[in-house]
């Protein structure tokens, strides 16, 4: 049986309740952006793409039974992990690499963002000795979300923090040319800003030689009197072609080389 004492407390607790203000919040509105049309085929898949990364941004399902199968690494195995992108994605490393314990790590449209927040899992969880990070060009574009440069290098940086801190060795491959020479290729300049994407690859340089990592420079092998990706390389203005990865593979493995101490 209730006493009259809880009965206020109640009453009590029912007014102030519905006196109450609002709840305190420190950041501001989320804002209305105008959404961008990506055109007939980004659109659609950029549509299906958004409610999977609203539950795993980092897209860490992906791997996840991969890694689990992968054995740990044998006594005096050199393992390397490629990370990145579409580009890395499509790289062939058991054919540019023939017999090396190479692991590709890549992921089609990935930012630098995505990487950082899938590292643990797809490369340090792998106990490789070197980590050759491919990445950047989807940042630029701006295709899941609009990066400053000052961001993407703060994503290159605590990746490589990561990666030291479990004492992996790592190499940053330049992020590579682009072009239009297509018409497959016709808005890739528009979207990707060379002049964007030769200033990381500065910025990029430079951090590796002050911090003890390694430079692999892909775009200089690569880049066409236009400053352009040469038009033999690609046929959508972005990805290699199997000649383009031929030109891209000598350069990671004296990088590689020379993380591990080995180079000649």
């Amino acid at each position: 049986m209730k006493t009259a004492l809880s009965i206020g407390l109640l009453a009590l607790v029912a007014s102030t309740a519905s006196a109450a203000p609002v709840s305190y919040q420190s950041s501001p509105e989320r804002r209305t952006v105008a959404e961008k049309d990506w055109g007939p085929w980004l659109g659609p898949f950029r549509a299906k793409l958004v409610p999977s990364l609203m539950q795993d941004f980092g897209e860490r399902y992906l791997y996840a039974p991969a890694n689990a199968a992968l054995p740990a690494p044998k006594p005096g195995e050199q393992r390397v992990v490629f990370l990145g992108d579409s580009i890395t994605d499509r790289w062939n490393l058991a054919a540019s690499f023939p017999g090396k314990p190479y692991v590709n790590r890549g992921i089609g449209s990935q930012v630098t963002a995505q990487m950082l927040l899938r590292f643990h899992q797809d490369v340090v969880a792998l106990k490789p000795k070197v980590v050759v990070i491919l990445s950047g060009i989807n940042d630029v574009q701006g295709f899941l979300q609009q990066e400053s440069p000052e961001q993407i290098e703060a994503n290159w940086e605590a990746m490589a923090d990561i990666a030291t801190a479990h004492h992996i060795k790592v190499v940053f491959g330049s992020i590579l040319p682009v072009n239009n020479y297509t018409d497959a290729a016709k808005d890739v300049v528009a979207e990707r800003k060379p002049a964007e994407l030769v200033a990381l690859n500065q910025w990029l340089r430079a951090y590796c030689a002050q911090h003890g990592h390694v430079f692999a420079d892909y775009h200089a092998a690569m880049v066409d009197q236009n400053g352009l990706m040469a038009a033999a390389y690609t046929q959508d203005g972005v990805h290699p072609l199997d000649n383009g990865y031929a030109v891209m593979a000598p350069i990671a493995a004296r990088a590689i080389a020379q993380a591990l101490g080995t180079r000649k």
